[in-house]
């Protein structure tokens, strides 16, 4: 059973649970419905199978002139670069789930937060750890999980990767979470730091300064760029867990790739339209020269749907 099934089974007996403590005794019909109802959902917890998992854990370390050896850092840049870090990994996280806005509270901010651990031996950083109160941690991957994955990807992309390669790992991204990890590289780059970052064996660190900078200047909106496009052309497939599909344009025959985006909530539904003509609006990014990327954000209607 996934974290979602076991979630939404939870929030199924806490509905039925009110509507039976607000039905009246004399309802006797509907309250014995409620009841079995209650008891089916009561038996499916009591069998499931929830297989725990350990909460997701990465390590963030600086170097540089804010750093003295392993001993400290100083408190200001220790405190706005991880305040920084921490952002874009919550908004990663949140935009995971759902549409995030340009400006305001980050979503589930209280659902995605970050404990520091314990400082990170052998330099000077922190171990974090994602924090669930109360909550089930079911061996499903966290968006937490992702987001570190996701900023591990980005940061690497923008030091190391080809534009193709960064395009990959930016497209689908939200861009107030990208625009924040830049926020991070300006900070670091202003106090003359370089960060390592990892996740699990997964281990990405910055060679010096220069390299900082130049990340920051990859991930801005004069290189990274998106736009809203428009091909008319069938669905091909989509594979719903992976949340990708492949659409064949029309007119040029060229079949596309792409990323479901976390504002549909049913990607199966493209799977009983396929081959069905329809029009299309897919978000296109491109990083430089490299090739566009593309994400379905919103479901298209098809001229035979009901």
């Amino acid at each position: 059973m996934t974290r979602q099934e076991y979630a939404d089974l939870l929030s199924q007996r806490s509905a039925l649970e009110r509507m039976i403590a607000g039905t009246p005794a004399s309802a006797v019909i509907d309250m014995r419905s409620l009841k079995a109802r209650l008891d089916t959902v009561n038996r499916q917890l009591a069998v499931c199978t929830a297989d725990t998992r350990m909460p997701a854990k990465a390590r963030l370390t600086f170097r540089g002139k804010p750093v003295v050896g392993s001993h400290g850092i100083f408190a200001e840049f220790g405190m706005s670069a991880t305040k920084a870090f921490t952002d874009a990994v919550a908004l990663l996280a949140a935009a995971a789930e759902r549409s995030v806005a340009a400006t305001g509270p980050i979503p589930n901010r209280s659902q995605n937060q970050l404990l520091i651990t314990s400082t990170a031996l052998g330099s000077f950083g922190f171990e974090l750890e994602e924090y669930r109160e109360g909550q089930l941690l079911i061996d499903d991957e966290s968006p937490v999980a992702q987001a570190f994955l996701q900023a591990q990807a980005l940061l690497r992309g923008a030091a190391e990767g080809s534009d193709d390669e960064l395009t990959d790992a930016a497209s689908g991204q939200d861009p107030r979470a990208v625009e924040t990890l830049r926020d991070f590289l300006k900070n670091l780059a202003d106090n003359e730091a370089v960060c390592a970052f990892s996740v699990g064996d997964k281990v990405f660190g910055f060679s010096d300064v220069g390299e900082v900078r130049r990340s920051w200047v990859r991930l801005g909106s004069d290189n990274l760029h998106e736009d809203r496009q428009t091909f008319k052309g069938a669905f091909e497939g989509a594979l719903p867990k992976r949340r990708s599909f492949e659409f064949k344009v029309a007119a040029s025959g060229d079949v596309i790739n792409g990323k479901i985006g976390p504002g549909i909530e049913e990607p199966n539904a493209i799977n009983r339209h396929l081959y069905q003509p329809v029009e299309v609006q897919l978000v296109a990014t491109r990083i430089g020269q490299g090739r566009p990327r593309y994400v379905l954000d919103q479901m298209p209607a098809w001229p035979d749907a009901n």
